[in-house]
């Protein structure tokens, strides 16, 4: 068995990197990688403006007496200059006027007949100075970013209307089992309602993937070989589920071996997941193979096929978060193990608090748990309060 390193190193190796693609700016890119940098083209602010409604002044001309308001400016109007010995009255985000050195609020002054009456501010006061956000020239959202609605706007702000984001990776999911039956179908005696199709699909989503196909696959080998055939003719990366150990109904390897698939490897030292294959078609489309178990095909996706999406689309690769365990946890003596958890306030920070019950069956137990605390493979127990790394689900 490879470890869970070794194994992430063939995938990251094997993972082609990001196709990037110009794009006009659009709410639609939320959620794509950038593959080049996004310099802002003006500053932000792009002049100096205004932070409340008020008065614009010479702070050391205020305290003598009434001050004539000499014009007033909104937000949008072009900037103007201040004569000496008058104010303005100016509108949050309104340009400050040309000789102006800080803000009065509305709230702490007096428009009498005769000018603006107020105590002296602070120079400086209630200003937003040009590119106090940001310069122009500088990077506003860099290579490997992933666009948020906030980034998106930020990049608008300073002006760049297009941007270069990768492709979305086409990925095509099976599951396999004559026992399986769509949700909503009446269920014979020993068939089970699917699920796996949902929840990697909805993970393959999540990781900015288009999913281009979803299906359930009997165990019979001809078909076996015509759905992967098809997905793999259609998908940049296949995942299917179940199939993949050495049982008489197991068609996955077989099949995938008819069509040329290689195998990088099968089999990681991890639980749950230890069946785990991985593989390239000819054509370059990835295969992964994953255990049939509802809760070991959503923890390997996210362990090792998210390593591989992460590639394709260019995502940063940031550390893992961690947490301090509520409990211990029996570390395996060989193999790593991702152990399901909910995140808890503690009096430390977040904390741990392993499920009770880890079946790799339970579906329903696992949609309660919040992260998967990794716990690497020794001898004796992760003890409570030990930090451990965790993956957000």
């Amino acid at each position: 068995m490879l470890s869970v390193a070794e194994a992430l190193e063939t995938i990251r190796r094997e993972s082609p990197a990001p196709r990037g693609a110009r794009q006009p700016l659009s709410p639609a890119l939320s959620g794509r990688v950038l593959t080049a940098d996004v310099v802002a083209q003006v500053s932000l602010p792009p002049f100096a403006t205004s932070a409340m409604d008020g008065f614009a002044v010479r702070a050391a001309e205020l305290g003598d007496g009434p001050v004539p308001v000499a014009f007033r400016i909104a937000a949008g109007d072009e900037p103007r200059q201040l004569e000496p010995g008058t104010a303005a009255a100016i509108a949050t985000g309104a340009p400050m006027p040309g000789g102006a050195d800080a803000v009065v609020p509305i709230e702490d002054a007096q428009e009498q007949e005769a000018g603006l009456v107020a105590a002296p501010p602070a120079s400086g006061a209630h200003i937003r100075a040009a590119g106090g956000d940001l310069v122009a020239g500088r990077t506003v959202a860099a290579r490997g970013a992933r666009l948020t609605p906030a980034l998106l706007a930020a990049i608008g702000a300073s002006g760049v209307a297009e941007v270069e984001v990768a492709d979305r990776p086409r990925l095509a999911v099976l599951a396999t089992g004559s026992e399986l039956v769509e949700p909503g179908r009446p269920l014979r005696p020993g068939q089970i309602y699917e699920s796996n199709t949902i929840a990697l699909a909805a993970q393959a989503e999540r990781a900015g993937c288009q999913v281009v196909a979803a299906a359930i696959v009997e165990d019979d080998l001809d078909r076996t070989v015509d759905a992967f055939a098809s997905a793999i003719a259609d998908a940049d990366v296949v995942v299917s589920s179940g199939g993949v150990s050495v049982g008489p109904h197991d068609h996955v390897k077989p099949a995938l071996e008819r069509l040329g698939v290689q195998q990088l490897f099968w089999r990681v030292a991890h639980k749950p997941g230890k069946p785990l294959w991985f593989g390239r078609a000819p054509s370059g489309t990835l295969v992964f193979g994953l255990p049939g178990n509802p809760v070991s095909s959503l923890v390997t996706f996210e362990l090792f096929v998210r390593a591989a999406l992460d590639a394709i689309t260019g995502s940063e690769r940031r550390p893992w978060p961690v947490a301090r365990l509520a409990g211990p946890v029996r570390r395996l003596g060989g193999r790593d193990n991702a152990v399901r958890c909910r995140l808890v306030p503690g009096a430390d920070g977040l904390e741990l608090v392993p499920q009770d019950v880890q079946d790799s069956h339970l579906i329903a137990h696992a949609a309660a748990a919040d992260a998967l605390a990794l716990i690497a493979h020794g001898e004796g127990e992760a003890a409570a309060g030990e930090l451990v790394e965790y993956v957000p689900l």
